[in-house]
């Protein structure tokens, strides 16, 4: 699978806290695409596996009492489904040893993101690829050279600050530039902005 392609992802707990917080981090994460389902019930997860069949499914192995995981993948035949658990407790490691892979309230961005990654087995980049940037990206570098302040882009851009900083840090691993003035050079070089329009308080 590669980086662009769209993951969808179920997140079933009873828990609206949990779930929706879980949804709105899967929803922020840089370099996938996902689209997200949320779950409330064990029928409103049948209508969902009916109607949608998720790419992942991430669940809490007390959904609705206990989760029987080999029960549901018995019932639809989904093999090829990842089912993660979604740790908000303290639990055995032995009830948890069915599931693909294991998701808790502590993970940071990074670990979610590198988690799911290499569940859906989204290609990593190669050295042929570190210059391929999205279109986020060459928007956020047009934004930096004009002189725009993190909260400045968010704002322009309508998200938060938080996701900037992460889409200059991802700009700085694929093209690594360090400079604010290396990374004028590239966007002039490469057309994403004109010679008038940059800041030269560099």
């Amino acid at each position: 699978m590669k980086s662009q392609e769209t993951i969808h992802i179920a997140v079933a707990d009873t828990s609206i806290i949990v779930r929706s917080g879980l949804v709105a981090v899967l929803k922020r994460l840089p370099d996938l695409n996902i689209q997200t389902i949320e779950v409330t019930s064990k029928e409103g997860l049948q209508h969902c596996m009916d109607a949608h069949r998720p790419d992942l499914l991430i669940v809490s192995p007390q959904f609705e009492g206990w989760f029987d995981l080999d029960g549901f993948k018995q019932t639809y035949g989904v093999h090829e489904l990842k089912v993660v658990a979604l740790v908000s407790v303290v639990m055995d490691a032995n009830q948890l040893k069915d599931y693909d892979e294991q998701i808790n309230l502590f993970d940071d961005v990074e670990k979610l993101t590198q988690k799911i990654s290499s569940l859906m087995n989204v290609a990593e980049e190669d050295e042929n690829e570190l210059d391929t940037l999205s279109q986020r990206e060459k928007e956020i570098i047009g934004c930096v050279v004009r002189g725009m302040t993190n909260k400045e882009i968010a704002e322009k851009l309508f998200i938060s600050v938080h996701t900037v900083i992460t889409h200059r840090r991802n700009i700085t691993r694929k093209l690594q530039i360090h400079s604010a003035a290396g990374l004028t050079i590239y966007a002039i070089v490469n057309k994403l902005v004109e010679l008038g329009e940059v800041k030269m308080n560099l």
